[in-house]
């Protein structure tokens, strides 16, 4: 449970506008709704698997492998990770 809250919340800072900048802050990712989690998850899961097998959360390190390949990050799940990341600035 605790490595499905971590993979979502660390890809939202990942991919602020525009892609690849890096917000901060760990009480932001924590407000994430279940839906917000459940929506980057059916968006970037396979993203991960294919991109960044064998990374494991924690420490930034599936962070640095996004912004080190975003070419290989599919639109859908760039869009919903820009998506979440505009839901919490309101």
């Amino acid at each position: 449970m605790l490595r499905a809250f971590l993979l979502p919340a660390s890809l939202v800072f990942a991919f602020g506008v525009p892609l690849g900048l890096v917000a901060s802050g760990t009480a932001a990712a924590q407000a994430l709704s279940r839906a917000q989690m459940q929506t980057v998850r059916a968006a970037c899961e396979a993203d991960i698997r294919a991109t960044c097998p064998g990374v494991q959360p924690g420490g930034g390190r599936i962070l640095q492998c996004i912004k080190a390949n975003p070419d290989k990050i599919s639109q859908l799940c760039k869009d919903a990770l820009i998506a979440v990341k505009a839901e919490q600035a309101q």
